[in-house]
């Protein structure tokens, strides 16, 4: 299925009057404040999302995975799947593979499908976290950091393959993800963990191309709950710092131990110049997975004011780092809630371009803690929407992307198109 620009259009007209009233009533409000809405409007415009080839299907947990219907059931029918997203919401405009989840075939074919959707290739994933089918060895105690050096070996070949995807496809970045570590006390050597897995690194880093990237994440436990080799943002920025300068350490909001001051952590990497981007969720509990900004939209504006003030002062536009979303979508359609996700980072995003930078520091500068406070929740509590929507609706998107995909009956279509029994590839 295919959304067409009329069909957008209409849609738009059909709202476009209230839109109207609400926009200039906010823009005046802001003006007020000595804010231009339409500079935020920009930048809102040339805010992209990457959506992960993983995402698209029906996701699950450890007791059991309730497929959807019309899900994708190739890369193809997946490319397909973002493109509706980003017809809708214009900010869905690159897509992160998984691989051996999405292999491509022919390279140039696929190329020629995404360019059609007006779609780049972001990061391409490699997966040393479970084995494969015809996997010689395995992965069950490690991977890059594993005992067996026919084994590590295996792992980084893996991830120099994923590479030569990547190269093929025009991606700039190879983001992995390590779930090496141990379950039980005495079960691993912690210092030789470390080492083997940096001598892997530095194997794969070796590979990168010159205008390459690799961002390292880190997770505090699962699948291991005792240790864990890349357990935090410290453990992943000591890996990059030994890899070298094409290495950046990737933040995953689901990765963090309880109450971790996430925004912290982003200053902090912003500062060194080394945060790479984020992969996007929310979670109640751990690595819930869930979308973005449903449980701490708070905590997602206050990362968003550590973002822009740090790309303000390294001098840096949103497209140097790599925003992706990372979540599992258990109950809900996966593509409302990628439009969920994406509407709730570009809030987030345009609220924090409303705080005031200079008042804020004049407040700290005086140990104000009132208003400093006041300052943060007064921009967290204005409505952006109307930004959002005006953002969308000028890069000839949807006013109301649920809305639209919810008339034009999209789930219904994918389901006559693919059936009913689908499971998406890699799930």
């Amino acid at each position: 299925m295919k959304i067409e620009q009329y069909h957008i259009d209409q849609h738009n007209d059909s709202l476009f009057s209230r839109h109207n009233n609400q926009f200039i009533f906010l823009q005046e409000q802001l003006g007020e404040q000595g804010i231009h809405a339409k500079d935020i409007v920009k930048s809102l415009e040339a805010f992209q999302v990457a959506i992960p080839s993983w995402a698209l299907g029906t996701g699950g947990t450890r007791f059991g995975r309730f497929s959807g219907v019309g899900e994708p059931r190739s890369l193809e029918e997946k490319i397909e799947d973002v493109g509706l997203l980003h017809a809708l919401n214009r900010s869905s405009g690159s897509i992160s593979l998984h691989i051996p989840w999405d292999i491509p075939g022919a390279a140039q074919p696929i190329i020629d499908l995404a360019t059609s959707l007006d779609l780049k290739f972001d990061a391409v994933n490699s997966n040393t976290f479970q084995d494969q089918k015809d996997q010689e060895l395995s992965y069950k105690f490690g991977s890059l950091s594993h005992v067996d050096a026919k084994v590590r070996k295996q792992a980084v070949e893996h991830n120099i393959e994923v590479i030569k995807h990547g190269v093929n496809l025009g991606s700039k970045a190879l983001s992995i993800w390590l779930s090496d570590g141990s379950c039980f006390p005495g079960q691993s050597n912690f210092v030789k963990a470390f080492q083997n897995t940096l001598e892997s690194l530095q194997e794969i880093y070796a590979a990168l191309p010159d205008d390459w990237k690799v961002y390292v994440e880190y997770k505090a436990y699962e699948p291991n709950f005792y240790s864990t080799v890349i357990q935090d943002w410290g453990s992943s920025l000591l890996f990059c710092q030994k890899l070298g300068p094409k290495a950046d350490v990737l933040v995953d909001l689901g990765h963090h131990l309880p109450n971790a001051n996430i925004e912290q952590i982003v200053a902090t990497l912003m500062m060194e110049g080394r945060l790479a981007g984020f992969h996007f969720n929310d979670s109640k509990y751990g690595d819930d997975d869930l979308t973005v900004g449903a449980i701490r939209p708070y905590q997602l504006f206050l990362i968003f004011v550590e973002l822009v003030e740090g790309m303000k002062r390294a001098n840096r536009a949103s497209d140097t780092y790599a925003w992706m979303i990372d979540a599992s979508h258990n109950v809900k359609d996966p593509l409302e809630d990628l439009l969920q996700s994406v509407e709730a980072i570009l809030i987030a995003q345009a609220q924090a371009l409303l705080v005031d930078r200079k008042k804020l520091e004049q407040a700290r500068n005086a140990n104000d803690v009132v208003l400093a406070q006041q300052i943060l929740q007064n921009a967290f509590r204005t409505d952006v929407r109307p930004l959002v929507r005006e953002a969308m609706r000028l890069s000839g998107g949807s006013l109301d992307p649920i809305g639209l995909y919810r008339h034009l009956g999209v789930r219904n279509e994918l389901l006559n198109e693919r059936g009913k029994l689908t499971v998406a590839t890699g799930l």
